[in-house]
């Protein structure tokens, strides 16, 4: 009973812009031994994509990755995959995590999942890694996940590549690294 979800999902903008999900990745951390290994990886493709969503302000995910228009186009569609994510996080009773999880979840939430929430580790690595906020405000800036990679692993190299299952990958070990610190705990 050591092992959780990282989730991560890919979207075409943000929920109030009307974004739509096009991808989930989730990965199981194994908290003992620090293993991850990928439970979920799929496209996905919901009824309210259109082509406004490719178009400004949208459709940052296809100018910013290696996903295609062409093959969210073809994804399987949310009526299918949604219940299957829903499986997996069933089999979790310790619960799951995404990295700026309220991006996230609020979305997977507004769709009706049902998720037993972990810890932000955004949140939590934000007074660790201790990166100025430009905004004018005395608190410290939320960290991007490659930020935080960086402060963690500052001999590994990482380009967030901004595919569900490699970002939750890489989330997972960041993830490890809190919870060695103490940081991260169960509820």
């Amino acid at each position: 009973m050591s092992k959780i979800l990282i989730l991560d999902i890919e979207t075409t903008g943000f929920q109030n812009q009307g974004g739509s999900i096009v991808e989930i990745g989730i990965v199981e951390l194994c908290l003992e031994s620090g293993n991850v290994k990928t439970i979920f990886d799929s496209l996905m493709r919901e009824d309210i994509l259109t082509a406004k969503h490719r178009e400004e302000p949208m459709g940052w995910i296809f100018r910013n990755s290696t996903l295609t228009v062409e093959e969210v186009r073809d994804a399987p569609l949310a009526k299918d995959i949604l219940p299957q994510v829903q499986d997996v996080l069933n089999q979790y009773p310790l619960g799951c995590t995404a990295y700026n999880k309220n991006f996230d979840f609020g979305f997977l939430k507004s769709r009706g999942l049902e998720i037993k929430e972990l810890p932000c580790p955004m949140i939590l690595s934000t007074d660790i890694c201790q990166l100025p906020n430009k905004n004018g405000y005395d608190n410290y800036k939320w960290p991007s996940v490659e930020e935080a990679w960086k402060h963690f692993f500052p001999t590994q190299p990482y380009n967030e590549l901004h595919r569900g299952a490699d970002d939750a990958k890489h989330e997972a070990l960041i993830v490890y690294e809190l919870y060695k610190m103490g940081v991260f705990e169960l509820n």
